[in-house]
């Protein structure tokens, strides 16, 4: 652990950081998903919304 030493004698312990990688973007075919993903999410709220209406 990574202590230093302040004013007075307190210690401060400081985490260890993460390793740093760059992120890659997303491949055709998991674009091809999420926007899949994205329509099913909206057919299914407006499946709801509708439901809801109807109801009351």
């Amino acid at each position: 652990m990574p202590y230093t030493e302040e004013e007075g004698g307190r210690l401060n312990n400081f985490a260890a950081e993460p390793k740093v990688y760059g992120a890659e973007p997303p491949t055709k075919a998991q674009q091809r998903n999420y926007v899949i993903g994205g329509i099913l999410a909206v057919v299914l709220v407006s499946g709801i919304l509708y439901i809801a209406f109807a109801v009351s």
